[in-house]
């Protein structure tokens, strides 16, 4: 092993171990806190500036990802006060699709990339498929990491990947996929999400939505921490994107809750939190119009992602 290497190994397993109890009581309690009236319309409005609406299927195709675009524009046709969302997450395939709608919006292409959700696949292919992803108009990338890599200590490989990888992302910014619920351990989500902030991630992210356990308040608390951690440390300030598993409002608010009591204002923003959601936005659509007329928008109103 190299001293590089071993010099990444100490630090890691040298960080402080994560109290399991203490993190779950922490995000159940903070969990209860309720919002109201006023605040909740303006929370409502923060979650949907924070949303990268995503669609990630197989079966995607450029009108949907048309109409998908659309939707990331203007979330409620019939309400122009109602924000756009904060980014569009979709295959690099139809990223071009997707760019023709967005150009000049201000409203962000993300991608996924570097095989994923599975990361299994050789690093140039992995280069490869940053790069036509960000020549065909994304300015973010989701990459996820090499989770056995991880798993079975080879730190300084994980490392090297993700460095590489935000080079070929060139001025894109590139969000980290930890694969939280493949890491087994607090211990491994904190270790994982300090790697990734050393080798240059501008996000860390929980989750693909593809593996049965996605975002939780828990795993999400730790990021949470690890930035704020970081960011004392360092000075550098890193996004947290949990994604999978988040559908109501109810949901998202506690993630807003989350956050100011963990980290504060500074991390409430679309810059440097994302919700990584597809039938989310309907939900806090649904929400955001019971506010404003006193009565819910039927099922069908808000377009099916």
């Amino acid at each position: 092993m190299s001293g590089s290497a071993f010099n990444l190994r100490s630090f890691l397993h040298g960080l402080p171990g994560v109290d399991k109890v203490g993190v779950e009581a922490r995000a159940a309690a903070l969990g209860t806190r309720s919002v109201k009236t006023t605040a909740k319309a303006a929370a409502i409005d923060l979650a949907i500036r924070m949303v990268d609406l995503t669609t990630l299927e197989g079966a995607d195709t450029p009108g949907k990802v048309r109409a998908l675009s659309a939707k990331a524009l203007r979330p409620d046709p019939a309400d122009p006060t109602c924000p756009s969302v904060a980014a569009l997450c979709v295959y690099p395939a139809m990223v071009p699709v997707a760019a023709e709608v967005l150009a000049g919006s201000g409203v962000h292409l993300a991608s996924v990339a570097t095989a994923f959700p599975s990361g299994q696949a050789p690093l140039e292919v992995k280069l490869a498929d940053t790069r036509d992803a960000v020549a065909g108009g994304a300015d973010e990338i989701d990459m996820v990491i090499s989770r056995g890599a991880f798993l079975s200590g080879r730190y300084d490989f994980v490392y090297d990947e993700i460095v590489a990888v935000k080079e070929a992302c060139g001025s894109a910014h590139l969000k980290v996929i930890l694969e939280t619920g493949e890491l087994g351990t607090y211990d491994n989500v904190r270790r994982a999400s300090w790697l990734a902030m050393l080798a240059g991630a501008d996000f860390i992210k929980t989750s693909t939505g593809k593996v049965p356990v996605a975002a939780t308040l828990p795993v999400t608390l730790v990021m949470l921490e690890a930035v704020r951690d970081f960011r004392a440390q360092t000075g550098r300030q890193v996004g947290v994107k949990p994604a999978g598993g988040i559908r109501t409002t109810k949901d998202a608010i506690k993630y807003l809750v989350l956050i100011n009591e963990t980290v504060g204002d500074d991390w409430l923003d679309p810059d440097w939190f994302r919700f990584g959601a597809s039938s989310l936005l309907n939900d806090l659509l649904m929400q955001r119009t019971k506010l404003t007329t006193g009565h819910y928008a039927g099922p069908d109103y808000f377009t099916l992602d």
